[in-house]
Parts: structure tokens; sequence; C-alpha cells
């Protein structure tokens, strides 16, 4: 690993403790801060454990850690009452969770894309792009269940946690920005993420 690695992995571990400190002191609500915060902590175990194995390129490794910090700030505020989105552009309701959701189809969708092509699991493009995209959607879906078992399971405690805020089509408007999210990966990161992929091959 070359000196400028490094210095990019210090700072991605700094980034990702000192907000993780943050958004632990004081949050709204403990339990809600537990739930929005663990995806996080596990990704970057994962990480941790598959570094030396499997890295991964710079361009998804950053986006994780923006997917994380977006995933601490919900936690800490919970997903209703984050400064900024209250009533921004005219809502009635605060829309920081679609921002979540919309990386929630984002960053999987890197992911898949990553995996798929590094492992040579599908050859032709339109097929890959149809099962990124599929494979996007079921993780949005998926973590939709996780949502309603956790409200089952603990009541009124998950109210925060789901921040439906009232919203009748909040879980299908949540698989759509994943479906976007999803979407726009593709569309925009697909050349320079297959130049990362080149290095890594030449490597």
């Amino acid at each position: 690993m070359d000196m400028s690695s490094k210095k990019i992995n210090i700072l991605w571990i700094v980034i990702f403790t000192a907000t993780l400190v943050w958004s632990g002191i004081n949050p709204k609500d403990q339990f809600t801060w537990f739930l929005e915060v663990a995806p996080a902590l596990i990704g970057a175990g994962l990480l941790a454990v598959t570094y030396k194995s499997f890295r991964l390129t710079p361009l998804l490794y950053g986006f994780i850690l923006l997917h994380c910090l977006v995933l601490m700030i919900g936690g800490h505020y919970t997903y209703a009452e984050v400064p900024f989105f209250d009533g921004l552009f005219g809502a009635e309701r605060n829309n920081y969770d679609k921002v979540g959701h919309f990386f929630q189809g984002f960053v999987p969708a890197l992911l898949a894309r990553e995996i798929l092509l590094r492992k040579s699991v599908v050859n032709s493009k339109a097929w890959l792009n149809y099962i990124i995209v599929s494979i996007s959607l079921a993780f949005s879906a998926f973590y939709e269940l996780i949502e309603w078992w956790v409200a089952l399971a603990t009541g009124e405690n998950a109210e925060a946690f789901l921040g439906t805020q009232g919203y009748v089509w909040d879980t299908q408007s949540d698989m759509a920005l994943a479906l976007l999210g999803a979407i726009c990966a593709l569309v925009f990161l697909s050349l320079p993420h297959d130049h990362q992929l080149k290095k890594i091959a030449n490597a």
C-alpha cells in the first residue's frame, strides 16, 4: 500500500469515527440512534474484515462513507427532525429520510456492480444493469421488511425509526427513491468506476 492510500484510509477512519462519536452524544432518541447507526457499524466491520482479501475501489469506499454519514446524522436527530430539511422547498414533512433511501439504492448498486464485474458473474452489460437494479430494489424492500418487523416487536418505540410522519405512501416512495439512486449510480458513475476497476485489475 502506498503512502497516499494510507492517508486516505486514515482520513476515512477519522471522519467515520468523529461523526459516530458526535452522533452518539445526546441523540434525540437513543433507541432510534442505535437502529439507524447499526448498519453503518456492521458495514464498517465488514469493510475492515475484507480489506486485505477484497479491497474495493476508492470511489466505492468514498460513497460508503457518505452513506454512513447520512445514517449517523439521521440517527442523531431522527429522520423526521434533521435541521434544514424542515419545510424544505415547501414540503409539509421533513424529507431527510428520502436522502437516506436514495443512498440505499445508490451505494448498493455500486457495490453490486463492483462484485459482479470483478467476479465475472455477468458478461452482458444489459443484463448487468438489470441485475444491479434488481439487487438494489431487493435490498430496499428487505429494509422495509426490517422496519416492519421492528415496529411489530417494539410498538410505539419504533415510530421515530420508521419516520413515516403520517405519509401513507412512505414505503412505496422509499423504494422509488432507492430505484432512482441505483439508476443514477449506473448512469453517472459507470465510466469512472470502470476506470478504477481497471487499475485494480492491472495492479
